[in-house]
């Protein structure tokens, strides 16, 4: 019996409806790209669900060029596109162009780098550019990961490793050990953090928060103490948890010294370094990561600071035997019995697509250090705007970046904290649906802060001094509507 012969699947036959699909999507993503001039379309919720829902996903177009004219309407006139110099919100980069390339020939091959016989010289890449990570961290020979997700999986995959080894000795009482187990990090850590403790079983007060110096690095005499206070508890410290690049402040904590207090307690010592681990490549900021090399497992996302598309990320971990902690064999997939290399060996994924050709044609295309110049470039442009909104009257920041996040707001002569508290959400949200810039938002200290996060090295002073204005215009509007509505009140 023939089999059946789809002219929908990708194969040696059907190559030239391929090229051609492939060709005319970017033929339409450069059309749409050339005429984009802000970073969103301003279309609201219920317009664009309206739109979605009146599509009928039972009856095919039948031609996939209609589709993609579909799709462009849907999807493409309303995407947020963060390559506009304007978008400055989010840990979102513009990504490298041999890195795209690098996405056509992973998605058509398809290739799940879970085990050797599904991906060969695949396999070799990842374990190549692991090998380049840890070496650029300054882990030795023995050092081992494996590629994921992004940074909310990898900190996920270290603390497990935290886990198993302090697990290690005790496997007669885990049951009993896992409710004393405790992680300790600042609450300026990222939320995975938590979420990771709730996931692997431990208590609902498993992270212990370890007070800051002040500037929103973690204080390691507190730190010290922290640890002594979870003992003197009866509970057990699991893992130190450190933040190279705080997702609003962009804080580095003092990771040489942490490590240090680590080494001394016994204590498996994380370093998320997924925002900062730009700084890797950088010629004129890698002594902020001094002392990264004492972690026991650090988490990259190159999808943030190496200019990668997502997802590209990576735990990697200093003794690459930990890694083995977590192993699990199937006959089926990876036999305990195999001579080949099977990543899902480590991996917490099974089918995992080869993301990491995407770094590799990119380092083998620009160069690290290039990479590195570009990371730089969007600390500078944070410091200049930094040091502008200083000097501009109706304008207030919270304190000078250390990377490339600058939390400031505006507020005028005469208005109150409490009516800036009021003001600045709105703020954003008339922003965004204006579409002509997309800026952040969190609070600090009880009150809430406008952000800039700076990942886009086209954006240039003159664009960030153009949100700064849009900005003083829609806070001037909203304070003419909130005076008006007074008055007819």
């Amino acid at each position: 019996m023939e089999g059946f012969a789809s002219p929908h699947l990708f194969s040696g036959s059907t190559l030239d409806s391929y090229t051609s699909g492939v060709w005319h999507a970017s033929a339409l993503l450069a059309d749409r790209v050339k005429a984009v001039r802000q970073p969103y379309s301003g279309a609201g919720v219920a317009e664009l669900q309206a739109q979605v829902d009146a599509v009928d996903l039972d009856r095919p177009l039948g031609d996939t060029g209609a589709a993609l004219h579909e799709v462009a309407r849907l999807y493409l006139d309303n995407a947020v596109w963060f390559h506009e110099p304007t978008y400055v919100a989010h840990l979102n980069c513009p990504v490298a162009i041999p890195a795209l390339s690098a996405e056509v020939l992973i998605s058509a091959v398809n290739s799940s780098v879970d085990t050797w016989d599904q991906s060969a010289t695949g396999t070799l890449i990842e374990r190549r550019l692991i090998d380049w990570t840890a070496g650029r961290i300054g882990f030795g020979l023995g050092a081992d990961g494996i590629f994921t997700s992004g940074g909310t999986q990898s900190n996920l995959h270290g603390l497990l490793l935290a886990r198993e080894e302090t697990l290690a000795d005790r496997v007669e009482d885990r049951d009993t050990t896992i409710p004393r187990l405790r992680i300790l990090a600042t609450t300026d850590s990222h939320f995975s953090v938590s979420k990771s403790a709730g996931i692997l079983g431990m208590a609902a007060d498993a992270v212990v928060g370890v007070a800051t110096d002040g500037t929103g690095r973690m204080d390691p005499v507190a730190l010290s103490a922290a640890i002594e206070g979870v003992r003197r508890d009866g509970g057990i410290p699991m893992a130190v948890v450190a933040t190279a690049g705080t997702t609003d402040l962009g804080r580095i904590d003092p990771v040489d010294a942490i490590g240090a207090i680590c080494a001394e307690q016994g204590v498996w010592f994380h370093v998320d370094a997924a925002y900062g681990c730009g700084l890797l490549v950088s010629q004129r900021r890698r002594h902020l990561l001094d002392g990264i090399e004492r972690a026991d497992s650090v988490t990259v996302d190159f999808h943030k600071s190496f200019f990668q598309p997502v997802s590209c990320s990576a735990i990697v971990v200093r003794r690459g035997e930990t890694m083995r902690r977590i192993a699990v064999h199937a006959d089926y997939l990876n036999p305990r019995t195999a001579t080949v290399p099977n990543q899902v060996d480590k991996s917490l994924q099974t089918t995992r697509r080869f993301d990491a050709l995407k770094l590799w044609m990119t380092l083998r295309t620009i160069g690290s250090d290039q990479i590195g110049e570009m990371f730089d470039a969007v600390v500078d442009r944070a410091q200049e705007a930094y040091q502008y909104i200083g000097g501009e009257t109706d304008f207030e920041a919270v304190a000078a970046p250390t990377l490339s996040t600058v939390l400031f707001r505006f507020r005028p002569d005469g208005m109150s904290v409490a009516e800036c508290d009021d003001l600045m959400p709105k703020l954003r949200q008339r922003l965004f649906y204006g579409g002509q810039a997309i800026v952040a938002g969190t609070t600090i200290g009880g009150h809430y802060w406008l952000k800039f996060t700076l990942l886009n090295p086209n954006t240039t002073m003159g664009n960030v001094r153009d949100v700064l204005d849009l900005i003083r215009e829609v806070g001037r509007d909203l304070m003419g509507e909130h005076e008006a509505a007074a008055v007819m009140a």
